[in-house]
């Protein structure tokens, strides 16, 4: 296959990736207003780029029902809806062809049960997507990375050396994997994500790559947060560094996440958990009075961009957009409309 570079979320797609809700005991109650909000995202999206829904073969209908006819459903076995983090990560080869790497799912430390099916599927999308595919024993989620393209990584040391992941790997291991089956050059460690969560400091809630020397961040004002600490430490360290090209990163803030209740419950909407599509940028919104500051923020980092909000509060119980999302880039030579082959 030759030397595999994992592109930009800026670079072109092909389409979008997701997947059906169907773990109810997740959502406390609120399985229709997550599959609401999905359906929501993936319209968002569809407006930019093809999307297709991965839903239980038993839940194709009803997927195709909700999100209507610009979105593809199809019927795959799956234990849950975090696309970002169960499906395969697409790399680019040298001369332009596409490869799926497939590295192990564990759900997070195996925190939710069963997830053999989702451990499967980035095996049988690719399948079904004709895309050649490059198998790893390594544990990785992905939301637990963000890349400029370029050669350079970054991720949290919470997530990527926590014992519940790879506890045979070490950060040379796990950085020599990612150089083999990314093209990575260069990993910027930063030691947090958030303080709350299931994913143990994914770095896809607080900081992401929004162009090459540039990254977007969530920014904390307030000090008796629980992440106050944890952000600050995250900004001295992107402060310091330079990316694999040896250029100093351009920080764009957002506001902090917004804590709403759902469900009687606290869920936080994230900021930095937005999908970039061929175009635009979906970000999720609380109805908070910030939701306006944060979309001039997203714009300001991506000024060639059309930047819509969508209300993630019930997503947000779990995740975020950009968890239930994943990127398929384009080929050297693509132009379908559809993501499946014919």
């Amino acid at each position: 296959m030759g030397k595999l570079r994992m592109p930009a979320e800026w670079e072109a797609h092909e389409g979008c990736l997701m997947a059906w809700p169907t773990r109810a005991e997740l959502w406390d109650g609120m399985l229709g207003e997550a599959r609401a909000e999905y359906a929501a995202v993936a319209r968002a999206i569809a407006a930019f780029e093809p999307v297709t829904m991965v839903a239980r073969p038993d839940q194709v209908e009803d997927a195709r029902a909700a999100c209507g006819e610009g979105v593809e459903v199809i019927g795959v076995p799956i234990d849950d809806s975090w696309l970002r983090d169960s499906g395969p990560i697409f790399t680019l080869t040298g001369d332009g062809g596409r490869v799926g790497v497939d590295f192990a799912f564990n759900s997070w430390g195996e925190r939710y049960f069963p997830y053999d099916s989702d451990n499967k599927v980035s095996r049988r999308l690719l399948n079904l997507l004709g895309t050649p595919r490059r198998a790893s024993s390594m544990v990785l989620e992905g939301g637990a990375i963000t890349v400029d393209g370029e050669g350079t990584l970054i991720t949290t040391e919470q997530c990527l050396l926590n014992a519940n992941r790879n506890p045979h790997l070490d950060r040379h291991d796990i950085e020599a994997e990612l150089s083999a089956l990314l093209g990575i050059e260069k990993v910027i460690w930063l030691p947090y994500g958030h303080a709350a969560g299931v994913t143990d400091g994914h770095v896809d809630g607080v900081c992401v790559f929004a162009g090459p020397g540039r990254v977007v961040v969530e920014s904390c004002v307030d000090p008796a947060s629980p992440d106050y600490a944890r952000l600050r430490a995250n900004r001295a360290v992107l402060e310091a560094v330079t990316d694999a090209r040896g250029r100093r990163l351009e920080i764009v803030e957002v506001p902090p996440q917004q804590v709403v209740t759902v469900a009687g419950r606290p869920a936080r909407v994230g900021y930095v958990n937005f999908y970039v599509a061929n175009g635009g940028v979906v970000v999720p919104t609380a109805g908070t009075a910030d939701d306006a500051r944060a979309l001039e923020a997203v714009a300001t980092a991506f000024p060639d961009r059309a930047v819509v909000g969508v209300r993630a509060s019930a997503v947000a119980l779990g995740g975020g957009i950009h968890c239930i999302t994943q990127q398929v880039p384009a080929p050297a030579a693509s132009g379908r409309g559809s993501l499946l082959p014919g």
